[in-house]
């Protein structure tokens, strides 16, 4: 699921000129600056991963040793051959074993930058995304490691507390964050989760 961005927009220029493939690579970035969630030599897992800046910024930060997998419906391309990418629905019942196939061990982080289609209708919007987001926190259950981190993106609405309780329920530390380069308009916000507790 693609990251949009205007021509105009300060955080595509930026992004243009550093080589990143979208300008969300900056909400990342914000994120690892304030929780350092990835380290040197990490496996992630990157769910909604097109067109693959988030996937570029983490290779940086964990090494060439590390095990990059990215998983969206649309085909990322141009990122290097040492990042797994897979084109599948993260619904797909298949999807635990085809990750597994490529990752064997269970993942450090894992990140989710996944939107619903927008309606235009805030509360169906924020629904849609909370049901993306319990689908990670199920797949997180199954791949993550003991004391992994999960970062979530969700359109903030009248279901965000009870998702906040089931996170909550399977990490120790959970914050919610808003990056700068968020669009002042948009009501995302992510959901940082630490010490998965197994």
């Amino acid at each position: 699921m693609t990251k949009g961005f205007s021509v105009q927009d300060k955080y595509f220029q930026k992004a243009k000129k550093l080589g990143y493939l979208a300008r969300s690579v900056f909400k990342l970035q914000e994120i690892q600056e304030k929780f350092r969630i990835l380290k040197k030599g990490m496996n992630v897992l990157d769910l909604g991963a097109a067109p693959g800046s988030w996937l570029q910024f983490v290779r940086e930060v964990v090494g060439d040793n590390s095990k990059l997998v990215g998983v969206d419906t649309t085909d990322i391309q141009g990122i290097g051959k040492s990042i797994v990418t897979l084109q599948i629905n993260i619904f797909d019942e298949k999807i635990e074993s085809v990750i597994r196939e490529k990752c064997a061990k269970r993942f450090d982080v894992i990140l989710s930058d996944l939107a619903p289609k927008t309606s235009g209708v805030k509360e169906v919007d924020h629904y849609r995304s909370i049901e993306l987001g319990e689908r990670v926190l199920e797949l997180a259950c199954e791949l993550l490691a003991l004391k992994g981190s999960l970062v979530i993106k969700v359109f903030q609405g009248s279901d965000m507390d009870d998702f906040l309780r089931k996170v909550k329920q399977a990490f120790k530390k959970v914050s919610v964050f808003k990056p700068k380069a968020c669009r002042d308009r948009s009501f995302e916000v992510y959901i940082i989760a630490s010490n998965y507790r197994g």
